[in-house]
């Protein structure tokens, strides 16, 4: 799997580093508070699991799958929620994970979603932000690397379902996402 990748983008040290930073952020920004933390999978399934320990507050934990992409590179552009949340968050503090930020529209749909819900606060974590693919204005509260436009696969992120094992996060060679069938 690694020989598909064209460079290694972040490596295992870095991201655990960065991981460390936005655990100790998030626990002094919500010192005061119960937090549930709602994961975006699958995704974001190794960066939350990572995150929540260095979180150092009572945590609640809850998934969500909201797809755009499907096996393209390439958002549709339409939006959908394939699980909801299981507990309800009205009157919480509720911190959103996500493994990636580009065009900004799964994130934008699914805030305004929640918001719906009357939480006291929404916040959205991510692992990475690709903010020169943006379709809509979104700005996640904390980010851990802003990164060029390329197609990366690794730490939870991958294209059609593989690459989410590798511990780092690398660009995708293209001739592997545009083999011919």
């Amino acid at each position: 799997m690694v020989n598909d990748l064209e460079q290694i983008l972040l490596t295992k040290e870095e991201i655990g580093e960065k991981v460390k930073e936005l655990g100790a952020r998030i626990t002094d920004d919500y010192k005061d508070c119960d937090l549930v933390v709602v994961g975006i999978l699958k995704g974001a399934l190794m960066f939350m699991a990572d995150l929540i320990r260095y979180i150092k507050i009572p945590v609640l934990m809850d998934f969500a799958v909201v797809s755009s992409y499907g096996v393209s590179t390439d958002t549709s552009g339409v939006v959908r929620i394939l699980k909801d949340l299981d507990q309800p968050i009205e009157g919480r503090h509720v911190l959103i994970v996500e493994d990636i930020v580009d065009t900004g529209l799964t994130m934008h749909y699914l805030v305004r979603n929640l918001e719906a819900r009357k939480p006291l606060s929404i916040k959205v974590c991510t692992l990475l932000d690709k903010p020169s693919r943006r379709k809509v204005e979104f700005k996640p509260d904390y980010c851990g690397f802003s990164i060029a436009d390329k197609f990366v696969v690794g730490y939870g992120l991958d294209y059609a379902e593989y690459y989410r094992n590798l511990p780092e996060v690398g660009v995708l060679k293209e001739e592997v996402y545009n083999k011919c069938c």
